[in-house]
This record gives C-alpha cells, structure tokens and sequence, in this order.
C-alpha cells in the first residue's frame, strides 16, 4: 500500500511539473492571439473608413511682380490700365463664386417579352417497317397505355411559352448653396482662368468642408468680381462633413464588414 501510494504521489508531481511547464507556452500564445486579433480589428476599423475628403490645394504660386518702368518725365506705367476694371484675371487674383446646384434626376425602365413554341412530330411511315411492326401490339406497350383510354400512336407533339415583365424607376435629388472665394492658379494660352479653393468650417468638433475646383472665362465674370457656379467648367464641388454627426450616419464598421463578407 505504501509502495502504490508512493507511486501515486510521484505520478501527481510529475503530471503538476509537466503541466507547469506547458502552461508557461499556451499562455504566451494566448498572448499573442490577442495581440493578433486586436492588430486585426484596428486594420478593419482603418479600411472600413468611408470619409474620402478631397486633398488640399498646393501652396500658393505667387507671380513675380513687374518692376514698373517709367518714361523719364511721364506718369505712365506698363503695370496699369486705365480701362481694366477690378475683376480677376490674372495669376493669385480671387473671385468670389456663387454656388448655386440644383440637380434633379429621374430613370423610369420596363422590360416586357414573351415566346412561344409549337411543334407535332409523327413518323407514319418508316421505309414501310411501321406497317409490319405492329408496335400497339406489344405488351409492353399495352402496358403502358392501359387504363389510360388512349392507344400508341407514333407522334410526338410539344408547347413552350416564355414570359418575362421588368419594371424600375429611380431618382435623385440634390441641391447646394453657398459662397466661396477661389484664388487663380493658373492661367491658360486662350485666357481660361483656372480656380482652385478649399473653406473649411469647424464647429464643435464638426468639420465641414466646401472645395471647388474648375475652370472659367474672365468674359463671364460680374462686374462685383463674382460668377455663379454654373458657369464654372469642369467644375469639382465637394461638400463633406467630418465629426461625430457624420459618423452616426453610417452603421459600424464591423456591421460594413459584415455585409461585405455575407453571401445571401
């Protein structure tokens, strides 16, 4: 008894120092499986991001100033004009734009079709075997058309119809008001004026950002230095918020995930 206890008690230690050492492995990778699926959410959350914001403009390209050459006892200057007014024309100028967006869209689709098929098919002669065969006579096909009131006939006969209706309507609505002061930054061969401009508005802790790029003719400017959007080419308008608003508009991240990844 004393021996088999003994053996027992030797047997426990051994099995406590074994796991003892086996428990030092497992909670390291534990450890690192946290770690991992921790790495791996922030990654998620990071490519789950849906705010795009337009990139800032470039610095400002000041132009050089024209040294003024005057003509010894005149008060002339190649630098000004006595006719030019004071709109924008010219490298760094600003103009104020007006914009003004009003887009209304609407789709309306309807798709009907229909097909249809009729075929008879009888062989009544058959370089004159059908007359000798006597296939009604056949038990097997006694069999098969008894109690059925009808009798072998070597036709065949088929309808196919087909029919399909499709219908879809889509719309969108938008519209945009607002002022914002564009600077020139560059100015074309023909004397296209092109506009780039960033205003950014931040209220507690909500950004909101109007940008606006494109391209205008100096013609088409007011006297008040001002243009209205619809007259900007190749126009680029954003309008977009960042903040806590923003991101209550939008489920979660893992829920985006989710509906990525879910098959049906």
């Amino acid at each position: 008894m004393k021996k088999s206890a003994i053996a027992d008690n030797t047997e426990t230690v051994v099995l406590q120092k074994k796991m003892q050492k086996d428990a030092f492995p497992r909670l390291v990778i534990s450890l690192l499986l946290l770690i991992t699926v921790y790495y791996m959410v922030f990654f998620l959350t990071g490519c789950a991001t849906t705010q795009d914001l337009p990139p800032y403009p470039p610095k400002y390209v000041y132009r050089e100033e024209k040294v003024a050459q005057s003509s010894v006892n005149s008060l002339w200057h190649d630098t000004a004009s006595l006719y030019e007014d004071r709109k924008a024309r010219r490298l760094n100028d600003l103009v104020t734009i007006k914009v003004v967006e009003n887009v209304t869209a609407s789709g309306t689709a309807s798709t009907k079709a229909s097909r249809g098929s009729s075929s008879d098919y009888a062989v009544t002669d058959l370089f004159g075997m059908n007359k000798d065969l006597h296939l009604q006579d056949v038990q097997i096909i006694k069999d098969l058309y008894k109690g059925k009131g009808a009798v072998f006939s070597p036709t065949l006969s088929g309808n196919a119809t087909s029919t399909f209706d499709g219908k879809g309507d889509t719309s969108r609505e938008g519209k945009l008001l607002g002022t914002i002061t564009a600077k020139v930054v560059e100015v074309m061969p023909n004397g296209t004026l092109v506009l780039e401009s960033r205003k950014d508005t931040t209220i507690n802790k909500e950004k909101q950002t109007l940008m606006l790029r494109g391209m205008i003719r100096p013609d088409d400017i007011l006297p008040d230095n001002t243009i209205l959007s619809s007259y900007v080419a190749d126009a680029q308008i954003f309008y977009v918020g960042q903040g806590v608003l923003q991101e209550k508009q939008a489920p979660g991240w893992l829920s985006r995930i989710m509906d990525q990844a879910w098959p049906f």
